[in-house]
């Protein structure tokens, strides 16, 4: 694909009252939200439990908040903040796979949400070499859109 037909590609169509936008959608990253809760299959885990961290990444298009300035035209961070702390904290599972699943889930019932992606660290993982970090990242979207 020659670059002339890659930017293209990549460009939408300006819309008849405002300027073109890339293919990247509008997106809020909420990054580092730490959470301290019971998962894990280790019975030490569901225990003592530990310490938990989140990151979001929430889709969806922005350009009526931007136009209004108005909170209630946007998804609000914060509330983000909480939803995820409420559904990282509940009933004990064993998988991160199962935790990010319960979040992306929760994010999407709001409707102005197109995609949610969720990475849950687990820093402080039941592994016997050292490491940083362990992370399961799910991305989900509204029924029917990619």
């Amino acid at each position: 694909m020659s670059q002339t037909e890659n930017h293209a590609r990549r460009e939408r169509p300006s819309p008849p009252d405002g300027p073109r936008s890339v293919d990247r959608p509008d997106r809020i990253e909420l990054t580092g939200l730490t959470v301290f809760a019971h998962h894990g299959v280790h019975e030490h885990e569901r225990v003592h439990g530990q310490e938990f961290v989140v990151d979001l990444i929430v889709e969806f298009d922005m350009r009526s908040a931007a136009e209004s300035d108005e909170v209630a035209d946007t998804v609000d961070y914060g509330k983000l903040a909480l939803t995820t702390v409420e559904h990282v904290r509940r009933d004990p599972v064993n998988l991160l796979e199962t935790v990010a699943e319960r979040v992306a889930s929760a994010i999407l019932t709001d409707g102005r949400i197109d995609a949610v992606e969720v990475t849950i660290h687990k820093p402080q993982a039941p592994i016997e070499t050292a490491f940083t970090d362990v992370t399961v990242s799910i991305r989900r979207t509204q029924i029917g859109q990619r």
